[in-house]
């Protein structure tokens, strides 16, 4: 009789860390979404550049919105969301390099910076 209430404590105790393992499985999921929902709200507001603001202005921007972009990227598990973060930051890189008083320039880096939010967008969702 003795041996039963060992092994029903045993099961029991088996069970509840079975249990434990599941719950703390469901955690780092939600923790992953959560984080996954904060890094791409982030970075979609870093999205905007206004090429109506003087040249050295608009470089500054772009290089911080960069710095920050790789930040997000750097703490981000998901491959697709971290590739599409460093995307966006390249482009970034690419504006601070351009001759912005033209504006065909300005229109180039805008089409191809729409493209790269529209890959991070896919990977947010």
């Amino acid at each position: 009789m003795k041996y039963w209430g060992v092994a029903v404590a045993a099961v029991a105790a088996g069970t509840l860390l079975a249990g434990c393992d599941q719950v703390d499985s469901a955690v780092n999921q939600t923790n992953s979404a959560v984080d996954k929902v904060s890094t791409c709200t982030e970075a979609l507001g870093l999205a905007d550049l206004n090429p109506l603001v003087d040249g050295e202005k608009l470089k500054a921007r772009a290089q911080d919105k960069e710095r920050r972009l790789r930040e997000l990227a750097a703490n981000v598990k998901e491959e697709d969301v971290k590739n599409a973060l460093l995307g966006m930051a390249d482009s970034y890189v690419q504006v601070q390099k351009e001759h912005l008083e033209d504006a065909g320039v300005i229109a180039r880096w805008t089409k191809r910076n729409l493209e790269k939010l529209d890959g991070l967008r896919k990977a947010c969702t």
